[in-house]
């Protein structure tokens, strides 16, 4: 029987996405925005909510094309309210259209996000030695200079824990447990 981090369950999304995506080191700035936005919605609510909607996000939100996000009118952000396949909540639908401003503006002055964002992290994934998902911080210090450096670029909905997760799951951190079948392969 396969070892896996104990929260991905047994639903077979949430086993695909432990399987395949989280902890995979991310150096794509597409993926790097879709994340940051998902991350966002997640804010008070499970992954498995979010992870269910992801294809409708994706649909809804024209494949998080940042490009096109950020030109959304008040139009757009009302098709978006209605939209019953993602979560609907105006705060986070207003920080989507906001994030990929920043986002924009990040990748500008950076020359990509990608490059931007695994600063906070010397370039390279910080492995974990977890036993238990228990012992799996919701904050560090990496995610705390994120979260700060972030906000003073005009993202919303990236506080420290949600950086975290984020970070988790571009895999720039390698949380999964000694005991995982991932965690030596990621």
């Amino acid at each position: 029987m396969t070892k896996r981090c104990a929260w991905s369950g047994n639903d077979p999304l949430m086993v695909r996405y432990h399987d395949t995506e989280w902890g995979v080191p991310v150096h794509d700035d597409r993926k790097h925005f879709e994340f940051i936005v998902l991350d966002g919605f997640q804010a008070g609510l499970s992954w498995a909510i979010v992870l269910k909607k992801r294809d409708n996000f994706r649909k809804a939100l024209h494949n998080f094309d940042p490009r096109r996000i950020a030109r959304y009118t008040a139009r757009d952000t009302a098709r978006l309210l209605n939209d019953p396949g993602i979560i609907r909540n105006r705060q986070k639908v207003a920080s989507a259209v906001m994030n990929a401003r920043a986002f924009l503006e990040t990748q500008d002055e950076f020359g990509s996000f990608d490059d931007y964002i695994w600063r906070f992290v010397d370039g390279k994934p910080l492995r974990h030695r977890f036993r238990r998902t228990s012992e799996i911080p919701a904050r560090t210090i990496e995610s705390d200079a994120m979260s700060k450096d972030l906000q003073q670029r005009g993202f919303k909905f990236v506080g420290s824990t949600i950086c975290y997760a984020y970070m988790q799951a571009a895999g720039m951190v390698n949380d999964h447990t000694i005991d995982c079948f991932r965690y030596r392969k990621v």
